[in-house]
């Protein structure tokens, strides 16, 4: 690639990245005239509870596999090795706790808005102060998503800028308001394909162009980029196993167990068992991206070595180094360019169609349905014209991230990590300690997201006006060994000072983040619950309680799993909350036959 250029697309590229555009858009205009044409709420919020596990599971995993991390990922492996691989091991509680609790009471509690549980469980405040955090979240995600692939793609090939974000949000608009949530499903189904083939199409290319497999293996193993288990328990450092694995299971608890966009595609399944298993399909899935992305790092640094393109100032940011890559080393390979910007936007299409269709949720359900009176019709136009809405907010906040500098592009992007872990702790609380009263709740939820936004944006200021160490990087002539140790003593000094008090505190890691803002929410809300009156076991309405203590004596009791259950029953308020509730005979025999145990201890 020229240093001094652009290496631009094509023919064949573009026609590529429009046949994606064009697939995507076929898929929402075909829900949108077929069967029930979206005609109700019902089928355009949670397509009528008719989803399979399959199609399930990969919109599960592409609704967070964003294009964010298709390029950053790699880029992460090629700077600082395979460290961030061990993130895998965070999936295996952060989707077995969702598929054993959160799904079941969840499902048999007929929602359609997760934060009608928070109704259920405290009060409707508590359900506003959670719908309307939610919102602010995925609001300041939207323009991050569709702006940060589109500029990575402008500064690495000449791109049009807005011309990328105009085609992807009005697409990801259209088909999304027609198509409601079967469309964004299916779409993310043939974008997840998308994704797998272009980056399994990079990485063999660049293998080859590295030498062969074995050559390629030589010179990441010999570069030091194959990464052991780091077991250093400080939290500061960035990555080591236990800020991935330990840190990263409230971050996946956030976005698989309580996140509206995962917990609306759980209540589509036709059945309850589907919703499971659609969470433990997840898995592999989750786990095949994260090493595709992984390789292609590897991959990266197989082929360039030390010489990083941003050293040699042929690019401005490690965020453009995926692309650079793709553009550098595969040009001679017409199409295969286009065929990964084709899977760079299919992740930032997955990811804003579902929060298109999230947003328009959480709004009609819980901020306007229980307020203003309206014709099933009329509710579905309005829930149309809401996705639609979020669209251009979309495009708004886009053009917004596109005034600000990229130091407050990377503020923006910690924020929506900070706010998914007060929201856990806000449904933890609730699940979890029958004793936690609303009080409780709205002052857990307050206190962990401003722990939250300390932690984050104090250490991003602390980062930003940090001296540096000149001793560090200098070479310094001293005439014999005892000055040496002198200099060397006072430079760890000067370090060891600079990572205690509140400089350490803000030198969490980030993985720490959702942890510290969830258990902060939860023990907050606990203590101000206690002070101000715990909540009575009788108050407590049916099922949206999790038995933690009768979950641990059954582990002890094996024929407890066997012992009839009493049958489930419905808070008569939640009859306002969803409208009428159809009983299935075929999925109350499969919840009885299916995981007993979670059947026990949620129907108390």
């Amino acid at each position: 690639m020229d240093p001094a250029g652009h290496k631009y697309f094509t023919v064949i590229d573009y026609v590529i990245f429009g046949l994606l555009l064009v697939a995507s858009m076929s898929i929402g205009l075909y829900y949108a005239f077929t069967g029930g044409r979206q005609s109700t709420t019902q089928e355009f919020l949670i397509a009528d509870r008719s989803m399979k596990c399959l199609p399930l599971s990969l919109s599960l995993m592409a609704t967070f596999q964003s294009a964010v991390a298709i390029i950053g990922t790699p880029a992460e492996v090629y700077a600082h090795g395979t460290q961030y691989w061990f993130i895998g091991c965070s999936y295996i509680l952060g989707l077995l706790i969702p598929a054993h609790i959160f799904i079941p009471l969840f499902y048999r509690l007929h929602l359609t808005s997760v934060y009608q549980y928070l109704e259920l469980r405290f009060c409707k405040a508590v359900r506003i102060c959670g719908t309307v955090t939610f919102i602010f979240q995925m609001v300041i995600y939207m323009g991050v998503g569709i702006y940060t692939p589109a500029l990575a793609l402008n500064a690495v090939t000449g791109f049009h800028l807005w011309g990328a974000v105009l085609a992807t949000g009005l697409v990801c608009t259209l088909y999304t308001a027609l198509g409601g949530l079967k469309a964004v499903v299916w779409t993310d189904v043939f974008q997840t394909v998308v994704m797998f083939t272009g980056q399994l199409a990079v990485i063999i290319v660049g293998v080859h162009q590295a030498g062969g497999v074995s050559e390629a293996w030589g010179k990441v193993r010999d570069g030091g980029r194959i990464s052991g288990i780091d077991l250093n328990p400080d939290p500061t450092v960035r990555h080591t196993f236990w800020t991935l694995a330990v840190g990263g299971v409230f971050l996946m608890l956030s976005l698989y167990g309580v996140n509206q966009a995962q917990v609306q595609r759980y209540l589509s399944s036709r059945t309850e068992r589907e919703a499971v298993m659609s969470c433990y399909m997840v898995f592999p899935c989750l786990q095949l991206a994260l090493m595709l992305s992984c390789l292609m790092g590897l991959v990266m640094f197989a082929c360039y070595g030390q010489n990083s393109p941003v050293e040699q100032q042929y690019i401005t940011s490690k965020d453009q180094m995926v692309l650079y890559f793709v553009m550098d080393m595969l040009q001679n390979f017409p199409g295969l360019p286009g065929l990964f910007v084709a899977c760079l936007f299919s992740a930032s299409l997955s990811t804003i169609s579902s929060a298109f269709n999230s947003l328009a949720t959480v709004t009609m359900v819980d901020l306007i349905k229980p307020h203003y009176s309206m014709t099933e019709a009329r509710a579905t136009l309005l829930s149309k014209l809401l996705a639609l809405s979020y669209g251009i907010i979309c495009l708004a906040m886009a053009y917004l991230v596109h005034l600000m500098n990229s130091s407050v592009l990377q503020a923006a992007l910690s924020i929506f990590g900070m706010i998914g872990g007060p929201l856990l702790g806000l449904f933890c609380l609730g699940i979890f300690f029958p004793c936690a009263n609303s009080i409780g709740a709205v002052t857990g939820l307050s206190a962990g997201l401003l722990m939250a936004f300390w932690v984050g944006i104090g250490g991003f200021l602390s980062r930003m006006s940090s001296p540096v160490i000149p001793l560090l990087n200098s070479t310094i002539k001293v005439p014999d060994a005892s000055e040496n140790i002198t200099v060397a003593t006072a430079v760890l000094e000067a370090d060891s000072r600079s990572g205690t008090g509140l400089h350490g505190f803000y030198s969490l890691s980030y993985m720490w983040y959702s942890a510290l803002s969830s258990c902060t929410a939860l023990i907050v809300g606990l203590i101000i619950s206690c002070l101000t009156g715990p909540t009575k076991g009788d108050d407590v309405a049916s099922g949206t309680v999790y038995p933690v203590l009768k979950t641990a004596q059954s582990c002890f009791k094996p024929s407890a799993c066997c012992k009839t259950t009493a049958e489930h029953k419905q808070l008569d308020g939640q009859k306002e909350l969803n409208g009428t509730v159809k009983e299935d005979a075929g999925s109350q025999e499969e919840t009885q036959t299916f995981l007993p145990d979670v059947e026990l201890e949620t129907s108390v």
